[in-house]
């Protein structure tokens, strides 16, 4: 059939909305579990997701029914303003994802996406594990004054689960971290649990993400550049409400002059 809002762009908005519902409550478990189970899915599913998003943001014949269906002037004036903004919506999102490349740079961005998403997938894995991995175990009742009762007992807990039982056992998850941050008396654990949350994956081990972050950071820049843009900064905002990093840093700057004095004022009553 020639190309329509209703079956072109509707059909494809509906296409794959089971996988859609699938990948989301995978994500959500692979970001929570750290178990060798979920993690080696993770490790086969990724680059297959990655190739098939391509396949399609990429299909020359699919983007050629969306132009047209975009380039019908007449047929849009017709469309609801919801409607319009689906049109503009799937059609930008295509000539973002680089349909409008030649041949060789296509087949370059494919590999960038593909490494990208192995490098954020290492990225993800890394900090999961460092956060599971760590544990402060203290075995001094008096180091624990000023926590609740309930904090205590489930740090104890922990530790009878982790084969310390008599001890006590805190860790980054944030219901051991955040109460053991707020209510503990003894300044310098509480530095070395501070510090644990805020070093994690950049401490020279087998989690450290440093070499990741240059990668997906060099990648970015790539693709951005590929795709027009100066920066990936540039890329992400052209999408938002601030539209370019000048925008973004000039309302920062702007918070700034009223946000200082006011945390200074919060500071000294503190």
């Amino acid at each position: 059939e020639a190309p329509s809002f209703e079956n072109t762009v509707v059909a494809l908005d509906h296409a794959g909305r089971m996988l859609g519902r699938v990948n989301a409550t995978f994500s959500v478990m692979t970001g929570t579990m750290s178990d060798s189970i979920y993690e080696n899915i993770d490790k086969e599913i990724t680059p297959k997701l990655t190739a098939h998003y391509d396949n399609i943001s990429l299909n020359q014949k699919l983007f050629d029914r969306i132009k047209a269906v975009h380039d019908d002037t007449t047929a849009v004036a017709k469309l609801t303003t919801e409607q319009k903004m689906l049109l503009d919506k799937t059609y930008k999102s295509f000539v973002r994802s680089g349909i409008l490349l030649d041949g060789s740079k296509q087949a370059r961005l494919r590999e960038i996406n593909k490494e990208l998403s192995n490098a954020s997938l290492s990225f993800n894995q890394n900090l999961l594990k460092e956060t599971d991995s760590y544990q402060l175990v203290i075995d001094k009742k008096e180091d624990l004054s000023g926590l609740p009762e309930d904090v205590i007992a489930a740090a104890a807990k922990t530790a009878k689960d982790k084969g310390l039982e008599g001890k006590w056992v805190f860790g980054l998850s944030k219901p051991s971290w955040e109460p053991f941050l707020q209510y503990a008396d003894n300044r310098a654990l509480r530095e070395k649990l501070y510090k644990a949350m805020y070093m994690r994956c950049d401490n020279g081990n087998e989690f450290d993400n440093k070499e990741n972050i240059k990668k997906i950071v060099s990648l970015r820049l790539e693709k951005a550049n590929m795709l027009g843009y100066k920066s990936h900064a540039d890329y992400v905002l052209e999408e938002t409400m601030a539209k370019t990093p000048d925008n973004v840093m000039a309302l920062l700057n702007n918070i700034w002059k009223y946000a200082l004095p006011q945390a200074q004022k919060e500071a000294a009553e503190l």
